[in-house]
């Protein structure tokens, strides 16, 4: 028997906030198909109403202690730590991914908390005595005032966490505008923050679609954006925001590719492709989607790749199973009708994921590991990005090929290379067009103290997230000099010209 589907809400002023829109997106599980939620939609005025509770709390929270805010962010942080289980269950019931990647999503995101927890040192500013006579100059950084988060469905906590525990430790007050796919995870959080101790109105949730995403890319009283998503609406974004005056941060698509060089270890080099390419139905932006076999190697590897992606246990999230079902079904059957396109231009399906057998409901979007070869360029396959369980082989004769391949692609957010030979490796990090390298690693997300981004089509504004560069996007300079008369030196001639250091 099925429960009545949730009511999903905003949260405002830290307390649910229902709105008045009147309209709902379908909230479902994607192991089951079965509907579990209703998400509220924000109307206009319902955006504006969150926008104007976070403008009304940042004064008191900017002028709150350091060591106050940290003391709230180390809560935070133990808070989420014990329970974290609880928001990994969260995110396979929406998202679909299994519970132990679910857990390593979570932990992903809290060491950024933990990267916040140092606020301290890392607003440190500069101070400069006596730079003319009697002047001295010093600098700090401050906070911009309310900045918006505008979050993914494939990473439902992880990427949040990228910005908001930077922005609320740099006194900013927060609103965030999760995916309509998997609402619910943005209100735990909500919700721990309350209980950790931080103020009603630094964090807030604004469920909805284009309506509260426009609001936030025009709202004036709204100084940042972060985005994370495909390539065309990381342009939408930060074209209207940065029309609006607005620091923008938009992290677009990605078609990450990995070169397998013929002096790897292509057992290696195998069982990370499979990783990399089917780990969390490949509904990751770093995950690996073209394999690049250099040389004669091809068949060998291919062989390889088949024979372990043939293992993955495909099923509901809560049991056993080691990859997923896809978010929803409209999305399964896009990322399925790639795989008939790909037939249909001359690839070799050599795993067709179509007709997995699934441990998990009937009505489940299900789609199993698909293994791609003699994949050519031209192909949609190769030049979409899927975001599905979809690995392409393409063959190339030289590594000069494969590079060309990678810095041809519009796309640059990340890529690997596998290899025993530490000068191809060398040559390899110093010549590809791509934010984020693997030398023998399949997926190079950063840890939290470096910047995570790509380059080219995959990111619009030229700041990455977390590590210092966030610190630097949630904050500005203010650079103030001061003069303390001596009483013993009387300058009050008149004097019209241009200040002088001296």
């Amino acid at each position: 028997m099925s429960l009545t589907p949730a009511t999903i809400s905003h949260w405002c002023d830290g307390k649910l906030f229902a709105g008045d829109s009147g309209n709902t997106a379908t909230v479902t599980n994607p192991a089951t198909g079965e509907v579990t939620g209703q998400v509220a939609l924000a109307s206009v005025a319902d955006a504006q109403l969150v926008i104007d509770s976070a403008a009304a709390a940042f004064p008191a929270w900017r002028d709150t202690s350091l060591a106050k805010r940290t003391a709230i962010l180390f809560n935070f942080r133990e808070l989420l730590n014990k329970r974290k289980h609880e928001l990994a269950a969260l995110i396979t019931a929406e998202h679909g991914k299994v519970l132990s990647d679910a857990l390593g999503e979570v932990g992903r995101g809290q060491e950024v908390v933990e990267f916040a927890c140092n606020i301290p040192y890392l607003l440190k500013g500069g101070f400069t005595e006596n730079a003319s006579t009697g002047v001295d100059v010093h600098s700090v950084r401050q906070p911009l005032g309310v900045v918006g988060v505008i979050s993914p469905f494939n990473f439902p906590a992880m990427v949040p966490m990228w910005f908001f525990p930077i922005a609320i430790a740099t006194g900013n007050t927060v609103v965030v505008k999760p995916s309509e796919k998997d609402p619910s995870s943005a209100l735990w959080m909500a919700e721990l923050w309350k209980e950790a101790g931080l103020p009603d109105g630094v964090f807030n949730v604004l469920q909805g679609d284009k309506t509260a995403v426009d609001e936030l890319l025009t709202n004036p009283k709204v100084r940042s954006i972060s985005f994370v998503g495909s390539t065309p609406i990381a342009q939408y974004v930060y074209a209207t925001g940065t029309a609006a005056g607005k620091r923008v941060q938009a992290l677009g698509g990605a078609k990450n590719h990995a070169i397998v060089l013929p002096d790897a270890d292509l057992d290696e080099a195998a069982a990370a492709m499979v990783n990399a390419g089917f780990g969390s139905a490949g509904e990751r932006c770093m995950a690996i989607s073209a394999c690049v076999a250099v040389g004669d190697i091809a068949d060998t590897l291919v062989g390889k790749i088949a024979e372990r992606a043939a293992t993955i246990k495909t099923g509901d999230g809560t049991g056993d199973a080691d990859m997923g079902p896809l978010v929803t079904k409209v999305h399964r059957d896009k990322v399925a009708s790639y795989v008939g396109a790909a037939e249909s231009d001359g690839a070799t399906i050599v795993l067709d994921g179509r007709n997995v057998t699934a441990d998990g409901g009937a009505d489940g979007f299900w789609l199993g590991p698909t293994l791609l070869d003699n994949v050519t360029t031209d192909m949609s396959c190769y030049t979409d990005e899927i975001f599905g369980p979809v690995l392409s082989v393409v063959r190339v004769g030289t590594y000069e090929e494969a590079i060309g391949l990678i810095n041809a692609n519009p796309y640059g957010n990340g890529t690997a290379i596998f290899t025993n030979d530490g000068g191809a490796a060398r040559r390899f990090q110093n010549e590809v067009e791509v934010g984020m390298v693997g030398i023998n690693v399949p997926i190079p997300v950063p840890m939290a103290y470096y910047s995570f981004g790509g380059w080219k089509a995959s990111l619009f504004g030229d700041t990455h997230a977390h590590g210092i560069e966030g610190v630097n996007f949630f904050t500005r300079m203010k650079a103030i000099t001061t003069r303390w008369q001596d009483p013993s030196v009387r300058t009050d001639g008149l004097n019209l010209g241009f200040p002088q250091n001296v």
